[in-house]
């Protein structure tokens, strides 16, 4: 890329020949100016000149460079590319990600750490470059839209992201694709999915983040665990390539959290060779565009009744979905479903009949636990960008940092995001040691407990972060931009996965189960 020099840059300074200069990058901005969304007026004082101060101002670095830059950066400040080698060379050996303390885990800064390694490392810097390049620069104009685009979901699964996410380690034979960077089929671990998730959170959507997680993570799990060999063959691969997507149908107007009382039915015709499915779903994530759903519906056998999970197929007659619109998770294709005689081969049926609700149980601390690691990631977006805010802007003729009510703000949030960010990576670390049997005995409550810690935190943070950036924290778009979007999302993340209140019931009614103390009614 060309090299200028301050001289060369200041010459450019006319409407007809427009260069400015951000952060040691040189752009030409002729043919950009009527077009700029606040105005020609605004950039015709800086023509020629560094404009770094006055576009941190107001911008989204990452997102608007990320989407600009490759169409008008024309080169670099002279000296600046030499600087910014040497920052690379000390990323490598020492710190790594953004230089806000604490706004990263810990072990990105060179801190010690039993849990990650150097395959988490080299994971890091690959995921990191995917989200910047293919994700980062487009969440506004997505979320505006309310719609992202099923290309970004076929290409994650191209690149491999979506195998990364389903829970089984090690990494799986039945997967069509290696795991990324190299890294040992047999090295595959829970921490590295942690690494996935957690910087795909940073672009700061949860609608983006089930967009891209809902397949892999939770939908597609009772195939890989319960279903036949021909179910398996045909969607494992299909859906975390990126060809094919499917949801998960469990959540209803009547039964949110309670999946017991779910109202759809399932009924075996007197052959016995097909269901009629009759009911709606609800809040069904990716419900608007998923080719396949795997359906939890009552059914009844001589045995008795129970829950099955069915799998349909969306061109099935007698199946509709409309959108539901929400608060937020804006571009997660939440759909109300609707069936209404359904007709449904019975080889359909997932796994055992009446058994979904074990099969349902069974993959809850793993999407818990997903979800708690890109809630932590978020919260740690409110610190940073509060942070970074309060060391820019002036108020009552300093900068906001030096308000010591503002300090006491971020310092809660730190202490909060670190405290869960030790208790999510022992966690993590307790399912990798325990088998399986013993972890779905021992961690359904705390793994309850996590979650609900997480999104009480991250509502705090949201706060905070929004209460110290002000105004701009309260308008799409901008420097804002992520905490604005986090905190309409907040309850996107409090509700779904079981409601905080039903989690804090359920994490101490375990530990009652678990405890040796026995209850007595006698002093």
């Amino acid at each position: 890329m060309a090299i200028f020099t301050s001289t060369e840059i200041a010459a450019h300074n006319t409407e007809t020949d427009a260069w400015i200069l951000v952060d040691g990058k040189v752009f030409d901005i002729t043919h950009f100016i009527d077009a700029h969304p606040g105005g020609r007026r605004i950039l015709l004082p800086l023509l020629g000149k560094d404009a770094s101060k006055q576009f941190h101002q107001f911008h989204n670095p990452i997102t608007v460079l990320g989407k600009y830059a490759s169409k008008l950066q024309i080169g670099v400040l002279e000296g600046h590319h030499e600087r910014a080698a040497i920052n690379d060379q000390t990323d490598l050996a020492n710190e790594w990600g953004s230089k806000i303390n604490m706004a990263e885990p810990a072990w990105y800064q060179n801190w010690a750490t039993p849990y990650y390694q150097d395959s988490h490392k080299r994971l890091r810097t690959w995921i990191r470059h995917l989200v910047d390049t293919e994700l980062m620069p487009y969440i506004y104009e997505w979320d505006t839209a309310g719609e992202i685009p099923i290309e970004v979901y076929r290409k994650m699964g191209k690149a491999g992201v979506l195998n990364c996410m389903i829970g089984v380690f090690p990494w799986p034979d039945f997967l069509s694709t290696p795991p990324p960077v190299q890294i040992k089929p047999s090295e595959w671990n829970m921490f590295h999915e942690a690494v996935i998730l957690d910087e795909l959170n940073r672009v700061a959507s949860v609608g983006v983040n089930q967009f891209l997680w809902v397949t892999p993570a939770i939908a597609i799990t009772p195939i890989i665990h319960f279903g036949t060999p021909a179910q398996k063959k045909r969607l494992i691969n299909a859906c975390l390539s990126g060809e094919k997507n499917i949801a998960l149908a469990i959540t209803e107007p009547y039964a949110g959290s309670d999946v017991a009382n779910i109202q759809t039915i399932a009924t075996k015709t007197p052959n016995g060779k097909h269901y009629i499915i009759n009911g709606e779903k609800k809040w069904i994530t990716t419900g608007n565009w998923a080719d396949h759903f795997v359906v939890a519906a009552k059914t009844a056998t001589a045995a008795g009744t129970g829950i099955s999970l069915i799998l349909v197929d969306r061109n099935t007659p007698g199946f509709r979905t409309r959108p539901v619109a929400c608060q937020g998770c804006r571009g997660s294709g939440t759909a109300f479903l609707m069936f209404e005689n359904v007709q449904v081969p019975v080889e359909n049926l997932i796994g055992t009949e009446n058994a979904g609700f074990a099969y349902i149980m069974k993959n809850f601390n793993h999407e818990r636990l997903s979800g708690a690691i890109g809630v932590v990631r978020m919260a740690r977006v409110c610190y940073e960008d509060a942070f970074a805010y309060a060391q820019k802007r002036r108020t009552f003729g300093k900068i906001l940092f030096e308000h010591p009510v503002i300090r006491n703000k971020l310092a809660n949030m730190a202490r909060q995001i670190e405290a869960t960010q030790a208790w999510l990576d022992f966690i993590i670390f307790q399912f990798l040691d325990m088998g399986t049997d013993e972890a779905l005995s021992k961690m359904g409550g705390p793994t309850a407990l996590l979650k609900a810690q997480c999104s009480t935190m991250l509502e705090f943070c949201a706060r905070e972060a929004s209460q110290i950036l002000g105004g701009i924290a309260y308008t799409k778009g901008g420097v804002g931009e992520r905490v604005e979007r986090i905190y309409r999302d907040v309850r996107g993340i409090a509700i779904p996965g079981g409601s905080e209140e039903i989690m804090l019931d359920l994490g101490i009614r375990q530990a009652q189960k678990l405890s040796k103390i026995v209850s007595s009614s006698k002093l």
